[in-house]
């Protein structure tokens, strides 16, 4: 069977490159003069009721919250954006990151099922989709949340999450009273994104409350439904009264909730999960770079597409809608500290600490960026640390956070 697979993908790969070569305008070629293989893949579209696209998603979005469930809202936006219809998306559910030989099949299968451009989802999809985006250059290969990618059918995608993550932060330093906020996090300072949106929300908590300490406790796992009760449960235990998450599920909110505290979720509105207790969740609009991606191909711009960082300036990143749960006020902070963001004049990791006066405006000061051991990573006054340190060196714990 593995060998009929070969031969089949073998076949549609090479009717696509008969595809790619057939589609697009050559005005701008020589009659006799022909293209180089690789200028042709990356320069010549493909038609709108032709494209196929497949995702490989680490769990099921079926879920109805969370980190998959976000993904596939963001694959029906683009669908319906571009107006493909249901037969042209193939959706791989719950495929481990962490199981080469099932990544693999999965997008396999994508393949031999005509998909012209496979979206991964998680980060452990990173090696595998590098591997095979070299064995079949006539398919795109996008990757969410890793770093690694090629000059021609291989990139990468995410987005300034981080930001999003501060203004969660506002929110729960608002409600805090015990002064102490639990994070229950995939991973901890090994991984930048984790440790870089951990960093962010506590920044957030500071500019409302300076007293507050984050605590966090690190799964090792993207997705681990049963300890992410635990964890929220034993944070809770220590008197956090606030739980903030980076991690799969709404069940940190659900713990929140059943212990009469308060949380921020991740990925997606979970207030109905957890009505009591949520104040609002970090989200993801990711159907502003699933059209993008998928416009590239059919446009055949997929190079000028190159590696994708999206912002609270282009819709990419952002908050759901603030409960009933939140303080007054909750809102002009973050509206305040949003403007500031979209219009560029400030960023989360610089040398400038943000407050608030009584009416809600706000209040710059000069103050070192340090870390929880006093390392100083930005001076008073300096600029925000470069997006390379924020995507892939932020291996340290801002002062205020602790690890648990």
């Amino acid at each position: 069977m593995k060998t009929a697979r070969k031969i089949l993908i073998g076949l549609i790969a090479l009717l696509m490159v008969f595809t790619f070569a057939g589609c697009g305008n050559n005005s701008d070629q020589g009659a006799n003069e022909k293209a180089p293989a690789e200028e042709t893949q990356t320069t010549k579209g493909i038609a709108k009721e032709n494209i196929k696209v497949g995702v490989i998603h680490i769990g099921d979005p079926a879920d109805g919250f969370g980190y998959t469930y976000a993904h596939d809202q963001g694959i029906i936006g683009m669908q319906k954006n571009i107006g493909l219809s249901d037969n042209q998306i193939v959706r791989k559910l719950n495929v481990p990151d962490n199981d080469t030989a099932a990544i693999k099949e999965a997008i396999e299968d994508c393949i031999a099922q005509g998909c012209n451009i496979i979206f991964g989802t998680s980060y452990g999809y990173m090696d595998t989709m590098a591997e095979l985006a070299a064995e079949y250059p006539e398919v795109y290969f996008s990757h969410g949340t890793g770093y690694k990618s090629n000059d021609t059918n291989f990139n990468n995608y995410f987005g300034r999450i981080y930001q999003a993550r501060y203004l969660s932060g506002i929110a729960a330093g608002l409600k805090t009273e015990t002064n102490k906020i639990g994070y229950v996090a995939a991973y901890g300072t090994e991984l930048a994104e984790t440790c870089s949106g951990i960093n962010a929300f506590a920044l957030g908590v500071q500019a409302v409350n300076p007293d507050a300490v984050v605590y966090v406790k690190t799964l090792n796992s993207w997705l681990d439904p049963v300890n992410e009760t635990a964890y929220a449960e034993a944070l809770i235990a220590m008197g956090c009264d606030v739980i903030a998450q980076h991690c799969d599920t709404a069940n940190p909110q659900i713990a929140a909730e059943n212990a009469g505290v308060f949380g921020c979720g991740y990925n997606s509105d979970m207030t109905a999960a957890a009505p009591k207790a949520h104040l609002t969740a970090t989200i993801w609009h990711w159907d502003v770079y699933y059209t993008a991606a998928v416009e590239a191909v059919i446009n055949g711009t997929w190079k000028e597409l190159g590696n994708y960082y999206g912002s609270i300036a282009d819709g990419m990143v952002g908050l759901s809608p603030l409960s009933a749960n939140c303080v007054e006020g909750t809102q002009e902070k973050i509206d305040a500290v949003t403007a500031l963001m979209k219009e560029g004049s400030w960023d989360v990791f610089s040398g400038v600490k943000l407050s608030f006066d009584e009416n809600n405006q706000v209040i710059k000061t000069d103050a070192a960026l340090v870390t929880n051991d006093g390392t100083e990573i930005v001076p008073a006054g300096g600029p925000s640390v470069d997006d390379s340190v924020i995507t892939g060196t932020m291996n340290y714990f801002v002062a205020g956070v602790e690890l648990k």
